[in-house]
């Protein structure tokens, strides 16, 4: 690694992934699930720690589609559209997110506290169809159930809000 000061996040990476073939999706996936996007930064950084174009860093970036160039929102909201969730409803769930939360396929809401994503799988075929709300899974979702999923996002925030000024007013 070079003398220059790199974020202790990519330093880690670097670390564990220096000397592996096909270690530059691994380590942008570690920024990315450091950040929830890879920024331009990080990635000018990757480029000059391991010697690689930055052109390169952004083909891989821009090829595969799990990759960010933006940070997400506070809430990343994935709906599988594989096989057994599209049959069970998982497109109309989407149209619902999307008319709700007022944004397309991979877009965030402009307040940023939404990211909308249809995923292949979640991998919870059984509970069809999922929906997964920053890690955690909303299992046999109607369309009913997405104003409830969406105002227990906006209730946690609110809850936060309260708890932050109340300790600002106990100071």
């Amino acid at each position: 690694m070079s003398s220059q000061m790199v974020a202790p996040d990519l330093s880690v990476a670097l670390q564990k992934w220096a000397k592996k073939r096909g270690n530059l999706i691994m380590i942008l996936h570690e920024i990315q699930d450091h950040h929830g996007y890879v920024p331009r930064a990080v990635a000018r950084e990757v480029a000059r720690e391991i010697n690689v174009p930055l052109a390169r860093i952004y083909e891989v970036l821009t090829f595969y589609n799990f990759f960010k160039l933006e940070a997400p929102g506070r809430f990343v909201v994935s709906i599988c559209l594989g096989t057994a969730c599209y049959l069970k409803g998982g497109a109309q769930l989407f149209e619902v997110f999307e008319k709700e939360l007022g944004v397309k396929d991979g877009e965030t809401t402009k307040d940023k506290l939404f990211h909308l994503q249809g995923v292949r799988c979640l991998g919870c075929c059984g509970l069809a169809p999922v929906v997964m709300v920053n890690g955690k899974i909303y299992a046999k979702v109607q369309t009913h159930d997405v104003l409830r999923i969406i105002g227990d996002c906006r209730a946690k925030v609110a809850a936060e809000q309260q708890a932050a000024a109340a300790a600002g007013s106990a100071n």
